[in-house]
């Protein structure tokens, strides 16, 4: 059985980051390692929250699993929330990355909508880019991605303006860069990515569903690199992940508890589970 260490933070109430990674890749067959990186009573949208930085455990929690020997045959990155943060990832890369034997997987999340988040300035956005230029694959958001590249933030573009963003994100370093969110045509949304080691763009679309819903970024991701695990191509895996995200949100959608802060994701694994 192959086994990824994902890193981010657990929001025990919420369903966001490894309260989604965990079940998810497990359900597509791989151990999954949390390292937690902070810990908080509940995600940011609700009223009110605590929150506890977990930087000082990093460090020693790597240092025991290198005593153990332990391998990783993936690294999945998503919420940091301190610079401090992202220069122990780069380093914890160094010490488990297995060449190409271990994929790093780096979400870089920080912004979204054409800023960023009130906790983050463009100094965290500058040390978001140098983690993906450590990354085997990065999956930033359009406005992600544009604060990275220095390319204008747009809320309606054509093809061209993914295409220029899509080579601007190769030269950070990763060998596959994936832009979410990306919608081509009135209705549609999806994604469209481009592998450098064999000069291929992938584009998908589907239907655009009329809600958001905080997490739904953590499930495309963690779907992402479970099926990968599971032997998926990157491009397989990037569709199958937007049509489950996709489909996770109409259930939600009908739900007649008309739940707010997360996706009915428990719900729809089994559906996962038979897409191909």
């Amino acid at each position: 059985m192959k086994r990824i260490l994902t890193i981010q933070d657990i929001s025990c109430l919420g369903k966001c980051s490894i309260t989604i990674a965990l079940p998810v890749i497990s359900a597509l067959g791989t151990e999954t390692v949390i390292l937690p990186t902070a810990v908080l009573s509940n995600h940011t949208l609700f009223k009110s929250f605590t929150v506890k930085d977990l930087a000082d455990q990093i460090e020693p929690i790597c240092e025991k699993w290198v005593e153990e020997g332990v391998e990783f045959d993936a690294i999945y990155t998503g919420y940091l929330g301190t610079i401090e943060q992202i220069d122990m990832m780069k380093d914890l890369f160094k010490t488990f990355k297995r060449g190409d034997d271990t994929i790093v997987f780096v979400d870089p999340v920080m912004a979204d909508n054409g800023k960023l988040y009130p906790a983050f300035d463009m100094d965290y956005a500058r040390k978001n880019a140098e983690l993906c230029s450590c990354a085997d694959i990065i999956v930033p958001n359009i406005t992600e991605a544009s604060i990275m590249t220095g390319m204008e933030y747009k809320e309606e573009y054509d093809e061209s303006y993914i295409r220029e963003m899509l080579e601007r994100l190769t030269k950070l370093g990763a060998e596959i860069s994936v832009l979410t969110g990306v919608s081509l045509s009135e209705g549609k949304t999806g994604v469209m990515g481009y592998d450098k080691k064999n000069d291929e763009i992938y584009c998908y679309q589907n239907d655009k569903v009329g809600a958001m819903f905080h997490g739904t970024g953590d499930l495309f991701s963690s779907t992402v690199i479970g099926e990968i695990m599971k032997g998926k191509s990157w491009k397989d895996a990037m569709r199958i992940a937007a049509d489950y995200t996709a489909h996770t949100i109409e259930v939600t959608m009908n739900n007649p508890k008309k739940p707010w802060y997360g996706v009915d994701f428990e719900a729809t694994i089994p559906d996962l589970l038979s897409m191909e």
